[in-house]
């Protein structure tokens, strides 16, 4: 099928191209003309036409978590839900968990990177080898240092998986493991950790080249101590960010972003609820409630994040001040580039997937095309 849009602003991933038709081919951007000279449209549509957003922290969706009982049709299931949501690609996230449940996971997306699981762009662990002093909503009698078994199993899952993407706190990893996982292929994030600057910067050289959730759950910036944050803002490591003005104060994020030109991007940290009207969870025994646009455990400590990426970005835009083509981009090209991605998703260019999305003036999702054809979000 091809098929030539019309009418909308179209967002390339880094700047808005008004007046411009897109012309999709068999699944992919065939081109990008202009508006005059594309042809007579298959369809004209109002808004902003975008490249589907990607999202790196997923803990799970459809009323499903990524946990150790998760099987193929379930992660299928959480990869609908968020592609329904406006997301081209995910990462799934198991947070800290017993050796046999990552095990588990492990092979679980290993299968689903094999049948080609529309939507998965490979696994994210968050734990279990992280910094108890820091531990957010994680079991704390799971953290443990990482073992040479450990290590041996996530870099032969490296190896197996399109991405695997791991957080650890170097409290609990060597330098000499950070770079043997780095070297298996891996991405190494730095989260959950208490460490100093000096720290991180040694895990940074090692071979991490990204932190999780940046403000959150790590040592945070202090005059004579930059701590974590310090070392993020300072350097070139890419850093997720959850803008829900919940886990980061807006004047937070603003600063980061005035520091860090490139490299951050969005995150949503969302759990089971995405896509549903679900109110209540369990979280390995513990109940986490949805109130008021927060996930929480009982005692307050926040639970991931209630949060769809368009939000993040119109929060970003809104609260934050940022202009919103960095936003898009920060939820397209710069978490493709984080994944080295960037020549099939995150872009509308020549040979790109035709992952798209539709945005109002607002930038609220309004449709999502699949299937040649433009499809209403789930709600939530």
């Amino acid at each position: 099928m091809r098929h030539i849009l019309a009418g909308a602003r179209l967002f390339d991933g880094a700047a808005f191209r008004d007046d411009h038709a897109l012309v999709i081919a068999d699944g992919r951007i065939e081109a990008i003309l202009p508006a005059a000279k594309a042809g007579p449209p298959s369809q004209q549509v109002s808004g902003i036409i975008a490249p589907g957003f990607l999202d790196l922290q997923v803990n799970g969706g459809g009323g499903v978590m990524v946990d150790g009982a998760i099987d193929a049709a379930a992660l299928r299931h959480i990869c609908a839900t968020h592609r329904r949501l406006g997301c081209a690609g995910i990462l799934p996230t198991l947070i800290t968990d017993t050796a046999p449940a990552t095990a588990r996971v492990i092979a679980t997306g290993i299968e689903a990177a094999r049948a080609g699981v529309p939507g998965f762009l490979g696994l994210h662990l968050e734990g279990p080898h992280l910094d108890p002093r820091r531990k957010g909503a994680h079991d704390p009698a799971l953290i443990r240092p990482m073992t040479d078994e450990d290590l041996a199993r996530l870099c032969e899952a490296a190896q197996a998986l399109p991405v695997l993407m791991v957080t650890l706190a170097p409290e609990n990893a060597t330098p000499e493991q950070i770079a043997a996982l780095s070297g298996a292929g891996a991405l190494v994030s730095l989260g959950h950790s208490d460490c100093d600057f000096e720290t991180a910067q040694a895990a940074f050289r090692a071979g991490a080249s990204c932190a999780t959730h940046l403000f959150n759950a790590m040592s945070q910036l202090g005059h004579r101590a930059p701590g974590l944050v310090g070392a993020v803002l300072a350097g070139g490591a890419s850093a997720g960010l959850i803008a829900d003005a919940i886990h980061a104060h807006p004047a937070a994020m603003r600063a980061a972003l005035s520091a860090r030109a490139e490299g951050v991007f969005l995150v949503t940290d969302c759990m089971a609820f995405a896509g549903t009207d679900q109110t209540e969870m369990m979280l390995h025994g513990r109940t986490v409630l949805r109130r008021d646009g927060r996930l929480t455990l009982p005692d307050g400590t926040l639970a991931g994040a209630d949060l769809r990426m368009d939000r993040a970005v119109a929060t970003l835009v809104g609260k934050v001040g940022i202009a919103p083509e960095r936003a898009l981009s920060m939820a397209t090209l710069q978490p493709a580039r984080t994944l080295g991605l960037q020549d099939r998703y995150g872009r509308l260019a020549p040979g790109c997937d035709a992952d798209l999305i539709l945005l109002d003036e607002t930038l609220a999702l309004r449709a999502v095309w699949q299937d040649d054809g433009w499809q209403s979000p789930l709600p939530g």
